[in-house]
């Protein structure tokens, strides 16, 4: 029978994992619909984030003006799978003020704050689902990869109503997939959909030893790669980010599809909070989806050819193939 010290400490360290056992912060309650904030972003049509009446589950950002033209539609997953539509709102709207509709999964709950971009690094951090300590505990994500295809349906459906205010004004025959870490590997386990025509993975890859061995629950394997029937981008925070192996791996095995890997040495939250408008990290996105989604000479010229916009910067380093 164990002694009454070592009983208590083995208490004592059970105390200190606990303790030290990253918790996830619980979010506010969801906002009520209608507009969210100010309008920003420095494309030509500024932005604004939206809850639509019937469908509080995704947030909505396009210009506050609708143009006269056919808006593309994006579809954004959140980091950590998280169920807060304003997690990324400034690099949303920026997005959404260079003339396109985004709808992203999750509740409005609150906007994350500016934060200061951290020293640039290139020391290697371990990939997600390394062999090691076992992480914390995981529960269910809170928000799943089927409610990216909720929101293009939602979307799809609104522009073919009549009484909505979306009526006639998205181009529901350019959809691009996007996502950030979690929400990464939910937008490459819905690419495959055919409507889809390109998909931008930041700051994640699928994991290398297999499903729900990283950070997520999120059932997804390299086959899924295969899926895959559009160019694909892959914007990483360099070997500091811990999706950084995943992603590469996911590139290399990726030989069917027009493919880029780029890196920023910013680590895995990007530029999505460092800048208001999002950073480096926003002017890639718009250059990509312009090119792919508008045939825009632009956005071309920063990906493709010898002397590629994004090639040239000295801040970035970038692979691609298939162009």
């Amino acid at each position: 029978m164990a002694s009454r010290a070592f009983r208590s400490l083995v208490a004592t360290v059970l105390i200190g994992w606990a303790a030290m056992a990253p918790a996830q912060e619980a979010l506010p309650e969801p906002l009520r619909p209608g507009v969210i904030g100010a309008a920003s972003g420095t494309g030509p049509s500024p932005a604004i984030a939206e809850v639509a009446a019937g469908f509080p589950t995704h947030t909505l950002y396009h210009p506050q003006k609708m143009t006269t033209g056919r808006l593309p539609i994006v579809l954004w997953g959140n980091g950590a799978c998280r169920d807060n539509g304003l997690g990324n709102a400034r690099f949303l709207r920026q997005v959404a003020s260079h003339d396109y509709f985004v709808v992203a999964v999750g509740h409005a709950r609150r906007e994350d704050p500016v934060r200061p971009r951290p020293a640039p690094s290139t020391t290697p951090a371990a990939p997600a689902g390394t062999p090691g300590a076992p992480g914390p505990a995981r529960g269910a994500d809170e928000t799943q990869a089927a409610q990216l295809i909720e929101g293009l349906d939602w979307a799809i459906a609104e522009n073919g109503r009549r009484d909505s205010p979306f009526y006639g004004k998205l181009d529901t025959g350019k959809v691009a997939v996007m996502g950030h870490s979690c929400g990464g590997l939910q937008a490459i386990s819905v690419a495959a959909d055919p409507r889809i025509r390109t998909a931008m993975i930041w700051n994640s890859g699928v994991y290398n030893r297999g499903p729900a061995t990283g950070r997520s629950g999120i059932a997804i394997t390299k086959e899924a790669l295969k899926r895959i029937h559009t160019p694909i981008a892959y914007v990483n925070g360099g070997p500091s980010d811990i999706a950084f192996a995943n992603a590469l791996d996911d590139f290399e095995k990726i030989d069917h599809v027009p493919a880029l890997f780029a890196w920023l040495p910013v680590g895995h939250g990007g530029t999505f909070y460092t800048e208001p408008n999002g950073g480096a990290y926003a002017d890639v996105a718009v250059a990509w989806l312009d090119w792919q989604l508008k045939g825009a000479e632009r956005g071309r010229a920063m990906f493709a050819g010898a002397e590629c916009g994004l090639c040239r910067n000295p801040e970035w380093t970038v692979r691609r193939k298939g162009f």
